[in-house]
């Protein structure tokens, strides 16, 4: 076989080069091209001969359907649904800060890593809890381990879903203060997506020509934003972000104990036709920017050593989540869609390919900040700078590269800058691609509401506490909690920032651990199946081990008492399960179910 190292330096040296090194719409045209193909071969390979798909095997959305969270439903649908949930601003947010180590790297993880490693993750995950009633990951763990790695599974996986709920409530209060023009559209998309939910699925309304009305009247919301936009002023002594967050959590309470087809799928399904008018933009403006020869990559191909930066080993891997692989996807995955799949035949369309599309997104992220942002850039102070210099200017050092405001300002600046190449004004080129990532992180909010739920009744069924099987009751204690971390620090809502630098590394090891459950599971199926999860695995334990450490190291230099103990649990946990996995692996498929069924985990 050809050594891994040999095969990244030719690719690093073959992307340096010439044409390549300066087309943009290439590395475009090429990577889309190679989605497309792996997901007609290695996809369907994995899915048909590594997990075998049956339809026979009937879903829990078809056997549990209560009308709420168990609802079989149309693949194109429950895609909207799934990927608007995985993706939020991660796929943007992660290249646009790892891009500081240069394009290529940023490019070959998402790449490489989206395929192989993300997709079969999520694809994975999913097909798993379809075959355990819809369970989550968390909760299907003990049976493919034991016990002990369920209760902390089930810790992981509260601890990343309790920052996620509690920061992007500040998340979207950011996008708001940024894009005031987005405000109108984001809020005006519930009232469009209940009403095409009640149309659809009340009356039966033709299923393509209402998707089509709603798609338009949330458009004409963008040009009602653009010529309206909103800045909340702070309101009995709360700031305009604290405000937002209590209301964005108020929302998120709502979308999560009502029915899934009231709310939840029809708004994630604009919002899917919302990417594909979004990407589609964006390719558009590719071409159109590199036919008219004003789109250059400014960005460097490698940056072994950013100013103030850590190393790239293994902080890319740790960087770039969403677009190449995300812990928070098995969440979903295992969450709602699996209640939502109606066969296992539509998991690979949901799973593999939502994951696919989503490193696509993250491949024109990087474009428009490797080269759209060179085509002008306007900095704090009203200068307005091109090439190389706004590049520089962007990402002059890693305190300026990382931060969320920052880097969603470099992703619209650099999209905008391309999609007015096509001809459209760059104003409304902005408002479209604010409420497209303001959008998405909504989706990302009211989707983790919804699975955290999910966690929070498993978990207290499984210590038999009563109360929490009531879907009232337990998302109250969601969105409580949530509330305290977010105003653990005050009025502003900002409390879970300080739990936020752990979030990366708390996402790679769910990502980690899910991989290692995926991997005993194919581990029993018999044969060498298991090697296509268990690589995977094995690479993201390392990655998340090695950053997990580094981190820790650097949390004591800043005597940061906090996250030295939360990551310290991180450490522990994904070792411990590691070792947990191990030991149920060499013990081989037989003995293996023998002893979960015998300490009473099934």
């Amino acid at each position: 076989m050809i050594p891994v190292e040999f095969v990244c330096y030719a690719l690093l040296l073959f992307f340096q080069t010439g044409y390549l090194r300066m087309n943009a719409l290439l590395i475009m045209v090429l990577s889309f091209a190679g989605y497309l193909l792996m997901y007609r071969v290695y996809g369907r390979y994995i899915g048909r001969r590594i997990f075998a798909i049956d339809d026979c095997n009937t879903a829990p959305s078809v056997r549990f359907e209560d009308g709420v969270d168990y609802v079989p439903t149309r693949k194109e649908v429950i895609f909207g649904h799934h990927f608007t949930s995985i993706a939020g601003t991660g796929p943007i947010v992660g290249p646009a800060i790892a891009i500081i180590w240069g394009w290529v790297p940023a490019l070959l993880w998402v790449f490489v890593g989206s395929i192989v490693m993300g997709a079969v993750h999520d694809l994975g995950a999913l097909l798993i809890s379809m075959r355990n009633q819809g369970k989550s990951i968390s909760d299907y763990t003990a049976r493919y381990v034991n016990g002990r790695a369920r209760l902390f599974f089930f810790v992981i996986v509260f601890l990343e879903l309790w920052i996620v709920i509690a920061i992007f409530g500040l998340v979207i209060a950011i996008i708001f203060s940024m894009f005031p023009s987005s405000v109108l559209p984001v809020w005006l998309q519930i009232p469009i997506a209940i009403g095409l939910g009640h149309i659809l699925y009340r009356r039966g309304g033709n299923f393509t020509a209402w998707s089509l009305v709603a798609v338009a009247l949330m458009y004409g919301t963008i040009v009602l934003g653009a010529l309206l936009p909103v800045s909340l002023p702070s309101i009995l002594g709360i700031p305009a972000t604290g405000v937002w967050t209590i209301l964005l959590l108020v929302y998120a309470f709502v979308a999560s104990v009502l029915p899934v087809t009231t709310l939840l799928q029809p708004r994630d399904f604009i919002n899917a036709y919302q990417l594909v008018i979004a990407m589609a933009l964006l390719m558009v403006g590719i071409v159109a920017a590199a036919l008219s020869g004003g789109l250059t990559i400014v960005a460097p191909a490698f940056h072994a050593a950013p100013a103030e930066a850590p190393p790239l080993w293994p902080f890319l891997f740790i960087t770039i989540a969403c677009g190449a692989i995300s812990g928070f996807h098995a969440l979903v995955s295992s969450g709602t869609s699996a209640k939502q799949v109606r066969k296992e035949s539509d998991a690979l369309f949901v799973g593999y390919g939502s994951m696919l599309v989503e490193g696509g997104l993250a491949t024109l992220v990087i474009i428009a900040v490797a080269a759209g942002i060179g085509m002008g850039y306007t900095t704090a102070d009203g200068q307005t700078l091109r090439g190389v210099e706004a590049w520089t200017q962007q990402y002059a050092s890693w305190a300026a590269a990382s931060g969320m405001g920052s880097k969603i300002t470099a992703f619209v600046d650099g999209a905008a800058n391309m999609i007015a190449a096509a001809g459209m004004p760059r104003g409304i080129a902005a408002v479209i691609m604010g409420v497209f990532v303001a959008s998405f992180a909504g989706t990302t909010l009211d989707t983790a509401t919804r699975i955290q739920r999910y966690v929070v009744t498993e978990m207290f069924s499984t210590l038999r506490v009563p109360g929490f099987q009531n879907r009232y009751v337990s998302t109250a204690f969601v969105v409580v909690t949530a509330a305290l971390l977010a105003f653990a620090s005050g009025a502003d809502g900002k409390g879970a920032l300080g739990l936020w630098p752990l979030f990366g590394a708390v996402n790679q090891t769910l990502a980690a651990l899910a991989l290692i459950i995926i991997t005993l599971y194919l581990r029993r199926l018999g044969g060498a199946k298991w090697i296509f999860a268990g690589i995977p695995a094995a690479f993201m334990s390392v990655m998340t081990i090695w950053a997990s450490l580094l981190n820790q190291f650097d949390y004591g230099s800043e005597h940061n008492a906090l996250l030295q103990v939360i990551n310290a649990l991180i450490i522990l946990i994904v070792l411990w399960v590691t070792v947990e996995g191990v030991v149920q692996f060499f013990r081989g498929p037989a003995e293996a179910e023998h002893a979960t069924q015998a300490g009473g985990t099934q």
